[in-house]
Order: C-alpha cells, then structure tokens, then sequence
C-alpha cells in the first residue's frame, strides 16, 4: 500500500508464537495488496482496469465486498466518494504514472468525465464479480483498501483468539480490548501541517475503528499553486475549500476510511451538515485565520472522555 503499519498486542494466548503471529499478519496484508493495489501490475484491481471487456471479471470475495461499500458510500455521499476517479488522480499526477506532468485541460477532463461514475460498475458477491459498462473504466481503492487492510489483520487476530490489540496502518486504526492498564486506547490526531508533526488532540476508542483524511501531506505544487491529492469526482478536479483534515470514528476501519475520504470532498459546511443528518462520530480540522478550528459533530462529543 506504500506505507508502514504497526500492530500492538496486549496479553496474547498462551503459547501463541509472537513470530508466527507477525507471519501471519503479513500474509493478510501481502493478500490485500494483490487484490487491491494499483501498483502491481497483475493485482486483482490492475488487471480489471486493463480489460476492455464489459463481461463479469471474477474476483475475490473481498474485492467484490469492497467495492459493493464502495458503491454504496457513493449512493449515500452523492457522489463525493467513487473509486472510479482513477484516471483522475493518474491525469492530476497522483498515480502510479507520477508527477511530472501539466495539470489536464478541461478537453482532457471532458473526456476523461466519460469513464467517471460508480454507477458504471456492477458487483456481485455469489460467484464475486465485477463489471464495468463501459471500457476503459478503472478504479482506484486507496481511500477504502487501507481501512479493509486494518479490519483483516483485525479479524485474523480475533481469530487466533487475540483480545486486545491496537492494528495501524498508515494512520487508520483499529482497536479491541483495553490497554495493560485497564483504560481504553487513546488515539492522536495530528495538527494538519506539512512542516511539522504536532498533536492536535486525541480520542478515546472501544472496541471501535478510526480513520483520517487530510490534505496536507499529499499535494503537489506548481507554479505557486498547491494541488491536493483529494479529486472531487463531481468537479474532476482537486478539492480548494479550507477543510484540512477529518476523522471519522466507526464500528470498521473499511467505513471509517470511506466516509473520511467523502467528507473531505464535501468540505466543512455540506460535509459537516451531511456527517450530522447520518449520525457519524467526526472531527473536522479547518483552516483558520490563526491556526484550526475544531468542528465536532453531535455524536464526536458524545464519545469523548477516558472511560476506566
């Protein structure tokens, strides 16, 4: 996936090899990748998106999972999540293809426009499979696979009888049980700047999964201008409000990712307004006159405060 990961165990089962649970925890996340990457070449996700075929392309049950949530954040979000912005982010220099390249014309963005739109894609889960109704359609999982990648490695632990155990990956996390001392996980967020790495605050988990989605690591610069790696699907082009990051707490990281990526798009007024009216746990960071203004919603503030 291109970044690190991390998994803490508390109190693992008695006679539980540490070193075959690190194998272990490896081969999930090395299986996630072949499934899901548009890095590998002859990754599940990579070979779709090369067919020109319309037909059912068969996939493994979680690629088919993942992208049936996909479609359905997308319905939910109007739009502002969809996979399918993977010519996007390789036309705006976010991709495999790299940076160095002009910004696309609105020509180019029209046409690429015509292979945009979830609603091109069909899934199935009995026997798993995709299908894209027009060629040339290709996805991109990097705003859903990470937070699947953290509820796999999850669900394997839970299955060798492990309790408690905090799971991340690059940044989205997972957590079961509590910590030696007794008390709940408690998870930073970090202030949104590309300078330095500083705490913004932190949020006490149970049981729970936590993702975030920001714009200021990834970005590209030209001409004076910065480019966020956040493509809204609707525009074609990267986002320009004042939103800089957002966190999304959720019972999976899978939907925990997805929803932070959609309410990063929205931005602070329409995602804000759309995280309350669904009733998600989210923390927005926005670009102030002096530093960031915190906006919580309703349910965020209910869930704060270390619990003994």
């Amino acid at each position: 996936m291109g970044t690190t990961y991390s998994i803490t165990i508390i109190d693992p089962p008695e006679g539980e090899d540490p070193e075959a649970l690190s194998a272990g925890i490896f081969e999930v996340l090395k299986n996630v990748n072949q499934q899901m990457s548009n890095w590998i070449e002859d990754s599940e996700v990579s070979r779709f998106n090369a067919s020109e075929s319309t037909d059912w392309f068969e996939v493994s049950p979680e690629t088919a999972k993942v992208l049936q949530e996909s479609i359905r954040i997308h319905q939910l979000s109007g739009g502002a999540f969809d996979v399918t912005v993977a010519p996007l982010i390789d036309a705006w220099g976010f991709g495999p293809a790299g940076r160095d390249k002009e910004p696309p014309t609105e020509d180019e963005l029209n046409e690429l426009a015509k292979l945009i739109g979830s609603e091109k894609i069909t899934t199935r889960l009995e026997p798993p499979g995709l299908k894209k109704s027009v060629t040339g359609l290709s996805v991109n999982l990097s705003a859903i696979a990470k937070g699947f990648g953290v509820d796999a490695v999850s669900e394997y632990l839970g299955s060798r009888g492990v309790k408690s155990y905090l799971v991340e990956i690059g940044g989205e996390v997972r957590v079961a049980g509590r910590k030696e001392n007794g008390a709940r996980w408690r998870i930073g967020i970090e202030r949104p700047e590309s300078s330095r790495r500083t705490l913004q605050t932190s949020v006490a988990l149970d049981d729970q999964a936590m993702a975030t989605s920001g714009d200021y690591r990834n970005y590209i610069e030209r001409d004076g201008q910065k480019y966020s790696h956040t493509i809204d699907p609707r525009t074609l082009k990267p986002i320009t409000h004042t939103l800089a990051s957002v966190s999304v707490v959720a019972e999976t990281c899978l939907e925990a990712d997805a929803l932070a990526t959609a309410l990063m798009v929205m931005g602070p007024d329409n995602g804000y307004n759309w995280a309350e009216a669904q009733n998600l746990a989210a923390l927005m960071l926005i670009h102030a006159d002096e530093g960031f203004e915190e906006r919580a919603t309703s349910v965020w503030k209910q869930g704060r405060g270390e619990k003994q």
